[in-house]
């Protein structure tokens, strides 16, 4: 197979997140509707801290095997962006009051303890795949971010308009990534589109952007079986 040029590459890897980005996904569609209950809201929150919580552990990851100052300046920022430059401060302490602001206990929220088994399973597999295959691979996996401005506004919008229980302040955490997000995404796209220099290469790009979608519906996938019903709760994980 030929070389794709810039641009057929590009909508090839746009044409991933149409197809199977996690905004499709029917747990999505019940949340950003206001079909959810208050107790499947929370398991939603309670459970995506898993996922918040690997970002900046894959982020450096990612610094670490960059090859130049450059680049991991750039990259640096991410971790900044979640972790915060201090106590207090990020996309990490920000989703911590997203699930206090919805009554949950920020010491269970952070331990862990209560997550589902398959959302453990499916961050940490994120996280071994940025650990285990090659950098470009690695890059190409974030490029969900071209599609969060999307599911963003739609997440706020119908969360704000379908439950009374959630306020502009809980949701914070989503205005800071309305302009991080696009960010990180032009510059991972940017590096992907001068990296992969070969077909093959190409190809290990679009794989891994549908990994990183196939995590993200997986994790949805169990809070659909789990929280909505015939509800199948496992043993240990988050009940009202």
């Amino acid at each position: 197979m030929s070389l794709l040029s810039s641009t057929e590459f590009e909508a090839r890897l746009r044409a991933v997140g149409a197809e199977r980005y996690h905004n499709l996904h029917p747990f999505h569609r019940l949340l950003h509707g206001g079909k959810l209950n208050k107790t499947q809201v929370q398991a939603w929150a309670l459970n995506r801290y898993i996922y918040q919580a690997r970002i900046p552990v894959k982020d450096a990851i990612i610094v670490s095997r960059l090859p130049t100052a450059d680049l991991r300046r750039v990259w640096r920022q991410r971790l900044e962006d979640h972790d915060g430059a201090k106590p207090g401060e990020g996309g990490l302490e920000r989703w911590l009051k997203l699930t206090g602001g919805l009554g949950l206990d920020r010491a269970i929220v952070a331990s862990e303890a209560q997550a589902l088994p398959a959302t453990i399973f499916a961050a940490d597999a994120y996280v071994h795949f940025v650990r285990d295959r090659s950098l470009l691979e690695a890059v190409a996996s974030s490029l969900t971010e071209m599609f969060a401005p999307t599911i963003i506004a739609e997440r706020v919008d119908g969360m704000l308009k379908g439950y009374d229980f959630v306020s502009k302040d809980t949701l914070a955490y989503f205005g800071a990534r309305m302009s991080q997000a696009p960010r990180d995404a032009d510059f991972a796209l940017g590096y992907c589109l001068e990296n992969a220099k070969t077909r093959e290469g190409q190809d290990a790009c679009i794989a891994a952007l549908t990994f990183k979608c196939n995590v993200l519906w997986a994790m949805l996938d169990a809070l659909h079986h789990a929280y909505v019903e015939p509800a199948h709760v496992p043993p240990g994980a988050f009940k009202p």
